[in-house]
């Protein structure tokens, strides 16, 4: 009797160590905590970077809030544009520079026409086009955030060249409008309404060191 319960005992500590054996499944760890969705985008401001422009504009729409900024940098045989905007309606825009250096809400028509010193027709592929302050339309993505460079040779920020200077007695903006620029039609090339606008300014002297 006593042989049998040792050999009973032994099997079952057998079956309990065996690996073999099926053993109870782990307790399941709770499911991590789901990430908290990305907060949207939001548009930075941006800065001049490495090198310094000759001015800019800080672009504002219809509300008077700052939407955006562009950058005029001026080289030998014209002058480069960077734009970076947001909150504004996706799809193409058309971009032009104006006369006036005033940007009164909400119409902007205060900005006053298109830089145009030579008397041309609006358009960059009109035959007796361009004004001077024509540029081509850019893109605005879904999220409502556009950004790109530009060139053009028609005008200066300080007159380089003897091009039109934007920052003369009475200043000058930069304006965007509802739709793109077909660059041909008259006066605007069907651009629409205007909906931004920015009055184009000398930077900031760097702070002293």
């Amino acid at each position: 009797m006593f042989l049998r319960t040792v050999s009973a005992l032994a099997i079952l500590t057998c079956a309990i160590a065996s690996p073999g054996m099926a053993q109870p499944a782990p307790a399941t760890p709770p499911a991590p905590a789901a990430a908290p969705a990305a907060a949207p985008a939001e548009v930075r401001i941006a800065q001049a970077g490495t090198l310094a422009p000759g001015a800019v504009a800080d672009i504002k729409d219809a509300t008077g809030k700052t939407i955006g900024r562009v950058f005029f940098h001026d080289g030998p045989r014209g002058m480069l544009l960077r734009i970076e905007v947001g909150g504004m309606p996706p799809g193409w825009h058309g971009i032009h520079l104006h006369d006036k250096g005033v940007c009164t809400a909400p119409d902007f028509a205060s900005a006053g026409g298109h830089i145009n010193p030579g008397r041309k027709s609006h358009g960059l592929l009109h035959a007796q086009g361009a004004e001077a302050g024509d540029l081509p339309s850019f893109f605005v993505g879904a999220g409502g955030i556009g950004r790109t460079s530009v060139f053009t040779d028609l005008v200066s920020a300080k007159g380089i060249g003897g091009r039109p200077a934007l920052l003369d007695a009475d200043g000058s903006s930069v304006v965007i409008h509802a739709a793109p620029d077909d660059q041909s039609s008259q006066p605007t090339g069907g651009s629409g309404a205007r909906i931004a606008c920015g009055v184009i300014v000398a930077p900031p002297a760097p702070a002293a060191r």
